[in-house]
């Protein structure tokens, strides 16, 4: 988002410089090479980097919620590799499969206790879930751990790799 954000800025300074002089040009031009090597030489942000994540995390809960798939095939690598609480490897097609799946109906799921690490482009986020669903007409709530790798590239945020698992009491957990 943050690149995305600079890329815009760099085009509308490029727009305004369209119809000009000579003179006009290369001061423009000047100007213009010093804004594109400003963005892309201030640091990112880290908080507004950590921020991002966090987002992240949170929406993935409401995803899950709402089996909506378009999240998870927006933020999730095709390359994704992840283990499920019960320790079932998934692929990015797998995981889709199981947060559509009717076998259970969620009610919440909410993603808290997110600490994020970055480290260049890439991400360590941990987080407590607490789901509360209905399984075979039962009222169950379940919690987790959940940790995600993230890899930053040109259209932002990926998970790369996940690993969950089930906090006491372990409760059978379709995720």
């Amino acid at each position: 988002m943050i690149k995305l954000a600079s890329i815009a800025a760099v085009a509308g300074v490029l727009l305004l410089l369209a119809d000009a002089s000579p003179q006009q040009d290369a001061e423009r031009a000047a100007a213009r090479n010093d804004c594109i090597r400003h963005c892309l030489t201030q640091p990112l942000d880290p908080e507004l980097r950590r921020q991002e994540i966090v987002s992240l995390e949170k929406e993935a809960g409401h995803a899950i919620v709402l089996k909506n798939s378009s999240y998870f095939r927006r933020v999730y690598s095709e390359d994704f590799a992840g283990t499920l609480s019960h320790g079932q490897q998934v692929n990015k097609a797998q995981w889709i499969s199981v947060v559509q799946s009717d076998a259970v109906k969620y009610e919440s799921f909410n993603a808290s206790d997110i600490k994020v690490q970055i480290y260049q482009d890439m991400a360590i986020a941990t987080s407590l879930w607490s789901s509360s669903f209905i399984n075979k007409g039962q009222h169950v709530s379940h919690q987790m751990r959940a940790i995600h790798v993230y890899l930053n590239g040109a259209s932002g945020w990926h998970v790369v790799s996940a690993q969950i698992t089930n906090l006491p009491p372990d409760v059978g957990q379709p995720l």
